[in-house]
């Protein structure tokens, strides 16, 4: 009587087609589409995230900028519109004053 052996072969090299043949195709895919997720999460929170923290700091400086300057454009419309009622004002005394000269000759 003949034993016969058996050989077994341990293949530590964990390739692609080890692992599908192994655990099967929606495991395998299950493990990628976890590591995606992984990834995509860590990458957001450490790449993206801080970038648009210093965007947010830049947008907030530039509102800011914008609203002071739409302040210093109503106080120079105001201090334009005094100056042209006072121009206005100015000329009326001297028509009111033409007027009194024009009165007082005839």
């Amino acid at each position: 009587m003949e034993t016969e052996v058996i050989e077994v072969v341990a293949n530590t090299d964990p390739t692609i087609v080890t692992l599908l043949n192994e655990y099967g195709f929606p495991v395998v895919m299950m493990v990628g589409l976890g590591y995606f997720i992984y990834y995509i999460w860590w990458f957001v929170g450490e790449k993206l995230e801080p970038e648009i923290e210093k965007m947010h700091f830049a947008l907030i400086k530039v509102i800011d900028q914008t609203r002071m300057l739409d302040q210093d454009l109503i106080r120079l419309q105001q201090k334009v519109n005094v100056v042209l009622e006072m121009k206005e004002n100015l000329k009326k005394k001297e028509n009111e004053r033409y007027a009194k000269d024009s009165n007082s000759n005839s």
